[in-house]
């Protein structure tokens, strides 16, 4: 019966082609639309921590003056990360913060590049879960002893080593000799989660060194700094003494009762900065002037998806309604004019509910027909946004599951406009239309 009822339906759109193209292309307008910002909203606030999300947390400390910083700054000073890097309780911890340097290889015809670094210590690879193709991290002394050794990406061992197994071989970062001891899968997480400052849907670093070359080396930062006084930086030493706040801390807690413990610490660590002239803000507590964020906490301080999206979204949907009404208004009157055909029918046996089940068969249709239509209409605005406005791909990008949840949103949509209409003419009484005959 359902094969019957399709077969009439689309006898139905043939019949009226130019009232169906109106009906397909509303619909599909309104659908692409709401795919358009649905697909970025979807894509932006994706979690890329997963089931980890509760284990992987980031440190942030109230440790600014009075009547300066209104909520947590995500990053931390030298002073604090290092004490945290100290702190013998935490077994597995890293500090991270981006820099730039000049790469070049033995190879004198592959030319020096200028690349994105990250200078973290060896557990950042643990935390974040970050898969190796070749080799391994560097030993956890180097985070001690200081050691030129880096890991680097994929895409970097295929243009330097020819995708060769590089453990072992040297490359020069400002032309210091580093050892590569591992070389990572291509690793790209969007949003950004272990980084969210440096703009959260930037391309990941495909080099990172150890953390302890930071004071010998005097590595520029190439990322958000911040500053609650001024402190004049005539040297880098006096960068690293200041309360500027450029370096991310990390730590994987996989226990609430390793999460209590860390608590407690932070909170004494608050009180002795106190006693030391620091943290001079309280307006909070010493426990209130420690905060220690899951993913998705730090995600949503840090704006990763912005409120706008959230109003994009919503204005989408309320313009697919108005779609929906224009629809509602088509189907009443196409199905109307068939009222003397379904008087006929309902003389001759059919049911009300074999009516407007037919007639819901129709719309579906139509409604899947103005869902694939919608699908590429949102999958040509994607491409464009990419192509002539530099959005960066990750959030352009249509999701694979929109190819499946589209014409479902497209087919409930169709069929919640096309209930009233399908209702009323089912309701056609048969003797009206065979007397008028």
């Amino acid at each position: 019966m359902f094969l019957y009822y399709c077969d009439l339906a689309w006898r139905s759109i043939k019949k009226t082609p130019m009232l169906s193209l109106l009906m397909v292309l509303a619909i599909s307008i309104g659908i692409g639309i709401t795919i358009t910002t649905l697909n970025v909203y979807k894509t932006m606030s994706y979690n890329p921590a997963g089931d980890r999300n509760d284990q992987v947390n980031s440190i942030q400390l109230w440790s600014q003056g009075l009547d300066t910083w209104d909520e947590f700054n995500t990053n931390m000073t030298f002073t604090d990360v290092s004490n945290l890097r100290n702190n013998n309780e935490l077994a597995i911890k890293a500090a991270s913060y981006r820099t730039g340097l000049a790469m070049q290889s033995d190879d004198e015809t592959k030319a020096p590049v200028l690349r994105s670094v990250r200078v973290t210590d060896t557990d950042f690879f643990t935390i974040f879960d970050v898969p190796f193709l070749f080799g391994n991290r560097w030993n956890k002394s180097v985070d001690l002893q200081p050691a030129y050794q880096v890991v680097i990406g994929e895409q970097i061992n295929n243009t330097f080593f020819d995708g060769k197994n590089s453990v072992g071989k040297t490359i020069y970062l400002n032309r210091k000799p580093y050892q590569v001891v591992g070389v990572i899968k291509d690793w790209n997480p969007k949003p950004k989660y272990y980084d969210p400052t440096n703009g959260a849907f930037n391309d990941a670093e495909h080099i990172f060194i150890p953390f302890s070359l930071s004071e010998q080396e005097e590595f520029d930062v190439w990322g958000n700094t911040s500053g609650w006084r001024f402190e004049p930086m005539l040297s880098y030493q006096d960068r690293l003494r200041s309360e500027k706040t450029w370096i991310q801390f990390w730590t994987l807690l996989e226990t609430t009762e390793e999460k209590n413990q860390l608590q407690s610490w932070l909170t004494r660590y608050v009180e002795q900065q106190r006693s030391f002239g620091r943290f001079t803000d309280t307006a909070k507590t010493p426990a209130e002037s420690a905060q220690i964020s899951p993913v998705d906490k730090l995600l949503e301080d840090n704006n990763a998806v912005p409120s706008d999206n959230k109003i994009l979204v919503g204005l989408s949907v309320l313009f697919l309604i108005v779609c929906l009404v224009n629809i509602l208004g088509l189907l009443l009157t196409k199905f109307l004019k068939r009222a003397p055909e379904v008087g006929v029918r309902r003389a001759i046996g059919a049911s009300r509910g074999q009516i407007f089940a037919q007639y819901m068969v129709e719309v579906g249709m139509i409604g899947f027909i103005g869902g694939i239509v919608g699908l590429l209409w949102a999958w040509g605005t994607l491409t464009l946004l990419h192509a002539e406005f530099n959005v960066d791909p990750s959030v352009t990008g249509l999701d694979s599951s929109m190819w499946f949840v589209t014409p479902l949103i497209a087919i409930s949509t169709a069929a919640l406009a096309g209930v009233y209409p399908a209702w009323v003419v089912c309701r056609t009484k048969p003797s009206v239309y065979l007397k008028a005959q």
